[in-house]
């Protein structure tokens, strides 16, 4: 008999009810006994329905909250110091590739391309004019050596006349000195005969020297050419030329560094420049976050990354988007831990270590983007990597 039971018995033994009552009671006892059965086969239903699939999930996925949408974020800088003239976008503006974002003054710049380019033109005048000249020199310098070397031509065919008149005139003497001797012809003959041989003489000489004369003038002359020649090589060099041009190109490109275009499709993040500021070289202006290449960054703990690899499967649940569950997979696993690139990272040599699980980024694509559902730098997430 049940407690319910002997208590409605009692109860009717004490007097404390009418019949009727404790008959009601008497019915009631068995309905709560079954109605709690049921709600726990329900209650242990509803658990192997959902428990075991949640639990078979979490033991075949690593998960964390410690994630966030991330971006390759652009820092828009000018390479010139200059003063901002004009700002052509606003905060949160869409801009394409190659959009003009500010516009700095470019006085100045313009000025030293004017000054630049005349100095490039100058230059190349000189150096062309130089060469002119120079080549005239080596044409002059070779007609001088053309022309020594028809003189010499003409000497040296000179010698071999004057040559042979000295042969003859010294076969004419002799031949006097032999009839003088046996008393053939008079002594007179003897003396003309000598003079005769003396002057055949001194003009082989004089032709000899003005060969040997020709010859030094031709070497004179190539050595002109070679001197010409030279000068016309120093005059071409262009040194001077590439200087004054490299000049030029550096005008130029500041010039054109006084126009800021957009490097790639994004949205204007924070802007920090303003019309008529006076920036350096390198000063940020505004930030670009792309509108595509979005990714997550999620830190794993080290003792969660045993069976992560590259391109497992990974579930994301993004907070901004309650119930709608995005998929990715694992691009890659960061080769060091976050500590390892903090300011002052951890010495654990120092004797006072004390062990702390660490966390190491991984980066997960997102395999299916929605347009309806924009995924914005800096939004937390939570990821379930698949790893078995």
């Amino acid at each position: 008999m049940s407690t319910e039971t002997r208590e409605i018995q009692q109860r009717g033994t004490n007097g404390t009810g009418t019949a009727e009552d404790r008959d009601t009671e008497t019915k009631r006892a068995p309905r709560k006994r079954w109605f709690f059965i049921g709600a726990g086969i329900i209650v242990l239903a509803l658990i192997l329905m959902y428990g075991i699939p949640w639990l078979k999930y979490m033991l075949s996925h690593e998960g964390t909250d410690d994630a966030h949408v991330d971006a390759d974020i652009v820092q828009v800088t000018s390479k010139i110091p200059e003063r901002i003239d004009r700002i052509l976008v606003t905060t949160n503006q869409y801009v394409h590739r190659g959009q003009l974002l500010i516009i700095l003054d470019n006085s100045d710049e313009q000025a030293r391309l004017q000054q630049a380019q005349a100095q490039y033109d100058l230059a190349a005048a000189n150096q062309r004019t130089l060469v002119q000249q120079q080549r005239g020199g080596v044409s002059q310098a070779q007609a001088q050596v053309a022309q020594a070397a028809a003189q010499a031509g003409v000497a040296a065919a000179n010698v071999p006349a004057a040559q042979q008149e000295y042969d003859k005139a010294e076969a004419d003497l002799a031949r006097t000195e032999s009839l003088v001797a046996t008393g053939d012809v008079p002594a007179e003959q003897l003396d003309a005969a000598r003079a005769t041989a003396a002057a055949a003489e001194a003009q082989l000489a004089g032709a000899q020297r003005q060969q040997n004369a020709a010859s030094a003038g031709i070497s004179a002359a190539q050595g002109g050419v070679a001197t010409a020649e030279g000068k016309l090589a120093q005059a071409s060099d262009v040194s001077q030329v590439e200087a004054a041009r490299a000049q030029l190109e550096l005008a130029q490109r500041d010039l054109h560094y006084t126009r800021i275009y957009s490097p790639i499709d994004a949205y204007v993040g924070e802007k920090d420049a303003e019309i008529g500021q006076t920036i350096a070289a390198g000063a940020q202006l505004m930030t670009l976050v792309p509108s595509t290449g979005i990714y997550i960054t999620a830190d794993y703990k080290e003792t969660q990354l045993g069976n992560m690899r590259v391109g497992q499967p990974v579930d994301i649940h993004v907070d901004a988007y309650k119930g709608v569950t995005f998929h990715g997979h694992v691009v890659s696993i960061n080769p060091a831990s976050e500590n390892t690139y903090a300011l002052v990272p951890s010495q654990n040599a120092t004797g006072n270590f004390v062990k702390v699980t660490q966390r190491v980024p991984v980066r997960i694509s997102i395999d299916d983007p929605r347009a309806d559902m924009p995924l914005r730098p800096g939004m937390s997430v939570e990821t379930y990597v698949r790893v078995k």
